[in-house]
């Protein structure tokens, strides 16, 4: 339903912890040609905004967008009932798809994390797409939980980050489901596998890139004997994992914010606390990746 790059968007704000929305706007412009956005996610800092920031920016987006791409939005909880009348609202704020994150501290059973997506989908009609990352909820939804929710119609998704997580899906869910990866380090293999796209950080920086690169892995998907289109896939993934893993030397959205200020893409690099700015030290590390992507020629170069 939602296939190719799709843009983990930033939440841009005042150097006061405001939301910067006349910023918020400039990037939604700035991406409606690479088809698909996802806000309020991790890398939107959805955790350290209120309920009333988060509707605000949703509507913002969906507003601007108007309806030429679809838009996801981050609305999980680690509370059924919240992330019902979460995913409930941005419905009706006009949302293509919501993005759920595994319930979080809770540490929910296999059976209870089965319980409280089936509650959402039956309560909710708008297509939902599950979000597993572990390593920051605490929580691992199982291949074989997944594919019990593949029953539901409207579950048509889930964003995992771990080739070897997304290929057991794969295989149990087939066509009933899609796979996304979670970590733009793994796009290539988890696309290679059958995925039909990547929830991007590194497309707040680089959105054509990154669209040109799962429109390459695709055409190269379906037509499986032909190893030139793989072989370009390739050259143009190692030339990328060098930033992507630089936007990890410290915890996202942190570099990428920092890197966006520099370009201009917003106007501070202001985070909210428990967060702090990117660290003198890696600003130093991350020069590299700016004079990269300051470069007139790196998209042309790279395509």
């Amino acid at each position: 339903m939602f296939h190719g790059s799709m843009v983990a968007l930033l939440t841009p704000m005042k150097e006061n912890g405001d939301v910067d929305h006349l910023c918020l706007l400039k990037q939604v412009d700035w991406h409606l040609e690479q088809k698909t956005i996802v806000v309020m996610g991790t890398t939107g800092e959805a955790a350290t905004l209120t309920l009333d920031e988060q509707d605000r920016i949703i509507e913002a987006v969906v507003e601007r967008v108007n309806h030429r791409i679809p838009v996801i939005a981050g609305t999980g909880s680690n509370s059924t009932r919240h992330a019902i009348e979460r995913t409930k609202k941005a419905m009706k704020i006009g949302v293509n798809a919501c993005l759920l994150v595994t319930p979080y501290y809770n540490c929910p059973t296999q059976e209870g994390l089965y319980r409280h997506y089936c509650s959402i989908a039956e309560d909710v009609a708008i297509p939902q797409i599950l979000y597993n990352v572990p390593k920051r909820t605490g929580c691992d939804i199982l291949p074989e939980t997944v594919e019990r929710l593949a029953q539901f119609a409207n579950i048509v998704g889930i964003k995992e980050g771990r080739v070897e997580q997304a290929r057991e899906i794969i295989q149990r869910c087939g066509h009933r489901m899609d796979v996304y990866s979670g970590d733009d380090s793994s796009a290539l293999e988890i696309m290679r596998l059958g995925g039909k796209g990547v929830v991007s950080v590194a497309a707040n920086l680089m959105p054509k890139t990154m669209h040109v690169f799962c429109q390459w892995v695709k055409k190269a998907y379906e037509s499986r004997d032909d190893a030139s289109l793989w072989a370009k896939a390739e050259v143009l993934d190692g030339e990328l994992q060098p930033i992507y893993k630089q936007l990890f030397v410290e915890t996202n959205p942190i570099p990428v914010k920092w890197l966006a200020s520099e370009l201009g893409l917003m106007a501070s690099p202001t985070l909210r606390l428990p967060l702090t700015t990117l660290s003198v030290a890696q600003q130093e590390q991350l020069k590299s990746v700016l004079d990269c992507l300051r470069s007139t020629n790196f998209t042309e170069r790279l395509l």
